[in-house]
């Protein structure tokens, strides 16, 4: 765990565990950093009928897996990542992180739970346009309260992981499109997360490009023990988790792709 996080960690993380839980019990939520059970999402339409997105999904993420979601566009596969990476809230059901339920935080340790668990990726980078890579990669660390020379430590480190070490200082315009997601996947590690969410992170890129980014991916899995959960279209991403999932009629169903 790093320093920052042992400073300033959300109280939620250092809950104990509940009496009796015991070893096992322990060992239990370190094995499994990332659960939904039931998981409801559903939305009024402006004719008062109600439109069910998700319908009592269950999804369980060991530690150290990858597991891709794949489906038809409009599934419900970016609504249930957005769930299970605490960005939104289900209608019914429970997400659990590390364990532990976040449906009874407030949205300021909410906030701190999702920048110390959880690494996100979208397709389009969201980099921040004025800041440097280095400085964008820093943003998270800073944001959880380490020291500028902590963040910045940390942020040089990721940038050489990526293969942008000759790049700290280029702004996002002056990066191409490759380099972009790579600092983006970067600054999504910028506080060891144990669980990575990419969502059609190589959509926007094209073949080759997109392959050395699926590469980079898996490589920084096996460095980082990451846990991978990726919502793509692209089939020989797919492939490669080890299992994979698809998205229909509002619940995961095993595919075949993987």
């Amino acid at each position: 765990m790093s320093d920052a996080h042992a400073a300033g960690g959300s109280k939620w993380m250092s809950t104990p565990a509940e009496p009796g839980q015991g070893a096992a019990s322990a060992a239990a939520v370190e094995a499994y950093p990332l659960e939904a059970r039931s998981l409801v999402k559903s939305f009024v339409g402006g004719d008062g009928s109600r439109l069910i997105i998700l319908d009592g999904v269950d999804f369980r993420l060991s530690r150290g897996e990858a597991v891709a979601i794949v489906g038809a566009s409009g599934a419900g596969k970016s609504t249930l990542l957005h769930l299970l990476g605490a960005l939104d809230r289900p209608t019914e059901g429970e997400i659990l992180i590390g364990g532990r339920p976040v449906a009874g935080l407030e949205d300021e340790e909410l906030a701190a739970v999702r920048n110390e668990r959880i690494g996100f990726v979208f397709q389009f980078h969201h980099l921040l346009r004025e800041f440097t890579a280095l400085e964008n990669v820093m943003m998270p660390r800073l944001i959880a309260g380490a020291s500028r020379s902590d963040a910045e430590k940390r942020a040089t480190e990721l940038l050489d992981d990526v293969g942008l070490e000759g790049r700290l200082l280029h702004k996002p315009r002056q990066l191409s499109g490759g380099e972009q997601q790579r600092v983006a996947v970067a600054r999504a590690l910028a506080n060891d997360p144990v669980v990575l969410l990419a969502d059609e992170p190589s959509g926007n890129l094209d073949a080759e490009t997109s392959t050395r980014l699926h590469d980079l991916l898996f490589e920084l899995r096996e460095l980082r023990s990451l846990s991978l959960v990726i919502v793509t279209h692209n089939l020989d991403l797919a492939a490669r988790a080890d299992r994979s999932l698809t998205m229909a009629r509002g619940r995961l169903h095993p595919s075949d792709a993987g």
